[in-house]
């Protein structure tokens, strides 16, 4: 399996990946939340549903953002790919800005897995287990903390987002998950990693589902707004189990 070539990192300023993807209010409920863990301060916002109840148990989903991954990326990716349908739906939706600008599949890793027991302790979390995702740097991110400590997640999406550091043993890690990849048909460099990675999946057996997004580029317009129910739809289905 290949490494990540440097060339694949992708660093946004705000105001030109809102642009590209338009504007659009979240109507979630959404709080703001902060910890200190590993002595790195890291803040981060959680979606509420719609009648949310705390002695209920809801369906979650951790969400990395893209770029630089700070709090300006959380507010795209909050706006643009989860707190609408995860309202409607009923889920609880957690995402972080990398602490201190480290990024999380690198050396804000550090915050994890304490961050995910500290959710599991405030949050009634149904199965005690994620969801994890995340578009561009943060695809990357869920692909790296799901290999690290497969046990929390149910399943990985990156939008788009592949395994880093593709070790035997980290793509062990995965074989219980169900994999869900989106990469532009424009997105020439990703789309050729993430093919070779998700033929490597499949002929190991695990659950993956890669999608070509037909005239898209790097930021993927057909997942946002209305476009982000196609995410919860893959979510949703993984709730039947994948793997072995």
């Amino acid at each position: 399996m290949k490494r990540m070539p440097s060339r694949l990192l992708i660093s946004w300023p705000m105001t030109a990946l809102a642009l590209m993807l338009g504007c659009a209010p979240a109507a979630a409920r959404v709080l703001d939340k902060s910890t200190t863990i590993a002595g790195l301060p890291l803040n981060y916002k959680v979606i509420l549903p719609q009648d949310y109840d705390s002695s209920k148990a809801y369906p979650a989903i951790l969400a990395f953002p893209p770029g630089g991954q700070g709090m300006d990326m959380v507010f795209t990716t909050l706006e643009h790919n989860w707190a609408p349908e995860a309202q409607r739906r009923g889920y609880l939706a957690f995402i972080p800005a990398a602490p201190l600008g480290r990024l999380f599949y690198q050396d804000g890793a550090r915050v994890f897995p304490e961050f995910l027991e500290q959710l599991l302790a405030e949050y009634k979390i149904r199965d005690r287990k994620f969801h994890i995702a995340g578009m561009s740097n943060g695809g990357i991110s869920a692909f790296a903390i799901a290999a690290s400590y497969p046990q929390y997640f149910r399943s990985v999406t990156g939008f788009p987002g592949f395994l880093p550091d593709a070790t035997p043993a980290r793509i062990h890690a995965l074989a219980k998950l169900c994999l869900y990849l989106h990469v532009g048909e424009l997105d020439e460099s990703w789309r050729q990693m993430m093919e070779e990675q998700a033929a490597d999946f499949r002929a190991r057996g695990y659950t993956v589902r890669m999608t070509v997004e037909k005239g898209e580029s790097h930021v993927i317009r057909a997942l946002t707004g209305e476009g982000a129910a196609r995410l919860f739809a893959e979510i949703e289905e993984s709730h039947a189990g994948c793997g072995k």
